[in-house]
């Protein structure tokens, strides 16, 4: 405390100490995924690169669906992952259960789920205008809610 003020030194040293295990975390992620990359021989990069966009129009439910629409959406959702050639995984509801899911279907392991997170996160970011439309809330709210 200087002169009656309240110093941030510590406040400003945790939050760097937090942003360098940050980066010591992606680090690692970078290392392990790119000794993992060499093991697939490129076919992760085989299988992201032939992904073709499918038109989607934004959709928000304001009430639950009927069971003849539940099931029109399962089997619409079940071609689209025919589609790219993906499967369903049925996981745990854990609060990372979405990103165990995108990391199993893109690294074949769920365990980089925090590395998805983040990195959907960053695309909802800098790409708001897209996904505005898919969000009941304020979307600034929303990603930050997804980044926890």
């Amino acid at each position: 405390m200087r002169n009656g003020a309240i110093s941030n030194d510590a406040c400003s040293s945790s939050t760097s100490i937090s942003s360098q295990q940050d980066v010591e975390d992606d680090k690692m992620i970078a290392l392990v995924l790119s000794e993992e990359y060499a093991q697939l021989d490129g076919a992760v990069g085989r299988r992201l690169s032939s992904l073709a966009p499918v038109r989607h129009l934004p959709r928000i439910n304001l009430h639950f669906p009927s069971i003849s629409d539940s099931s029109l959406d399962y089997q619409r959702l079940l071609q689209r992952l025919n589609l790219y050639g993906l499967y369903e995984v049925k996981v745990s509801g854990d609060g990372n259960c979405q990103f165990r899911a995108l990391s199993d279907q893109i690294y074949r392991s769920p365990e980089y789920h925090k590395h998805v997170r983040k990195e959907v996160v960053k695309q909802l970011k800098d790409n708001h205008v897209v996904y505005e439309a898919y969000v009941p809330m304020k979307f600034k709210h929303y990603y930050k809610k997804m980044a926890k």
